[in-house]
């Protein structure tokens, strides 16, 4: 199982960046694999809060279409999930509060592998960011 960040969509539906290739040639590896691809609620706040503001409200649809085309699941957040992301946060220095929920939301569901562009999962114990080098 792979979690989608908010990235991944917006690379997808954006103007043309060297990321966007990266993230395609990723998800069709992925999906050639047949692996499961989840995302959370989180992520798709990030895309609302990112287009609003930069005055983008026309490209939110077509972010929003290409998360859910991609996912077989998007994940609700819990009480659980923000007490286990506050800790997170704490022990993760160069961590986002945003990217802290998807590791508390990966930790609950036991994902251990993200699909993302942050590199700030990289200093995530037990977490195995993608893409991987080598991809492009």
């Amino acid at each position: 199982m792979v979690f989608i960040d908010s990235n991944i969509p917006m690379y997808l539906v954006g103007d043309s960046h060297p990321n966007q290739l990266l993230a395609r040639r990723t998800l069709e590896l992925l999906l050639h694999e047949e692996t499961r691809l989840v995302s959370d609620v989180e992520v798709l706040q990030e895309i609302l809060h990112r287009y609003a503001a930069i005055g983008r409200l026309d490209a939110i649809q077509p972010a929003f279409d290409a998360l859910h085309s991609l996912v077989d699941e998007v994940f609700a957040i819990d009480r659980q999930d923000l007490e286990r992301a506050k800790a997170v946060l704490l022990g993760s220095a160069g961590l986002s509060a945003r990217d802290a929920i998807h590791v508390a939301t990966m930790d609950r569901h036991q994902i251990t592998t993200i699909l993302s562009f942050d590199q700030g999962f990289d200093k995530v114990p037990g977490v195995r960011r993608l893409p991987r080098a080598g991809l492009s």
